[in-house]
């Protein structure tokens, strides 16, 4: 799974990691995060959710 291309989608990823891991509410997922627990692996979610985001735009379109 390659990196997060956002601070949004990492910060998606993180959400869905924290349900992943029982950490929090998977009823509180909404959206991406959501999409994310479903359909991928803790490990995926781990290496996306652990991206640098110091060079990621806010939005994956860059806004």
């Amino acid at each position: 799974m390659p990196d997060a291309k956002s601070k949004a989608q990492q910060r998606a990823a993180g959400a869905a990691l924290s349900a992943k891991r029982g950490q929090t509410d998977i009823g509180d997922l909404q959206g991406a995060s959501r999409q994310m627990h479903d359909s991928m692996s803790e490990e995926e979610l781990e290496e996306m959710a652990s991206t640098d985001r110091s060079d990621l735009p806010e939005n994956a379109d860059g806004d």
